[in-house]
């Protein structure tokens, strides 16, 4: 359980970092794994809704980078 929840902060800082690069913006470790995390959720939901599934890690990856960056984009347009 431990090694579970060691691996989703630092996927989801992984995710949070690249998305937070495409989208210009610098968020620091905590804002990434929290942007990584609720982006991946994000993701999943939205490319379920199109009827896409992602198999493998570099389909996760992408699907995770995706929701962190419409995350971002929501962000940004409602909050400044």
């Amino acid at each position: 359980m431990l090694f579970r929840l060691l691996g989703m902060l630092l996927s989801g800082a992984f995710v949070g970092w690249i998305a937070g690069g495409l989208m210009g913006e610098r968020n620091g470790l905590m804002g990434n794994i929290v942007v990584g995390i609720i982006g991946s959720v994000i993701g999943g939901v939205l490319f379920s809704l199109l009827g896409f599934y992602a198999y493998g890690w570099f389909a996760d990856l992408v699907v995770s980078v995706v929701g962190a960056c419409v995350l971002l984009w929501l962000s940004r347009r409602f909050f400044r």
